[in-house]
């Protein structure tokens, strides 16, 4: 079954639940797949690969939107934001822990020979795509930074 199927499905069961939160986060998401496939200028769906950068940026998107909100002092704002990152994580493969991401990256730097942060770009581009889907770039650059500091 492909993300816009299941994407559906959960926005059918939200309409039947009266869940209002849960169905702008999914209608969001849908919009945003057919944004993208649609700017390809193809009817060719996305690639699973696509389809997970497409969902964690609309994850930070609400995360972001959150963070700033709670700095102004409107949490009122931020719990819907918040709620709405939930419901689009049920969609994104499971999350690595930082643990994993740091055995990993570990692996990485040995493999490279990477010792200083010049070597950041390289160790982050082999991170990245080991990587992707499975962890944010916000925790993968957190840890080389740790490894190579």
């Amino acid at each position: 079954m492909s993300l816009q199927e299941k994407v559906m499905e959960a926005m059918k069961t939200a309409m039947k639940a009266k869940d209002t939160k849960s169905l702008e986060a999914l209608r969001a998401v849908k919009s945003a797949l057919l944004l993208a496939q649609t700017e390809t200028g193809s009817k060719v769906d996305l690639s699973e690969t696509e389809e997970i950068k497409l969902l964690q940026k609309q994850v930070k998107q609400r995360k972001d939107s959150a963070a700033i909100y709670r700095e102004q002092g409107r949490e009122d704002l931020a719990e819907p934001e918040l709620a709405q990152a939930q419901v689009i994580e049920q969609f994104l493969p499971a999350q690595l822990t930082e643990a994993e991401v740091s055995k990993i990256v570990d692996e990485i730097i040995i493999e490279t020979g990477a010792s200083s942060m010049a070597d950041m770009g390289r160790v982050m581009g082999l991170a990245s795509a080991k990587l992707a889907g499975k962890a944010d770039g916000k925790t993968i650059s957190t840890v080389v930074k740790s490894r190579l500091s």
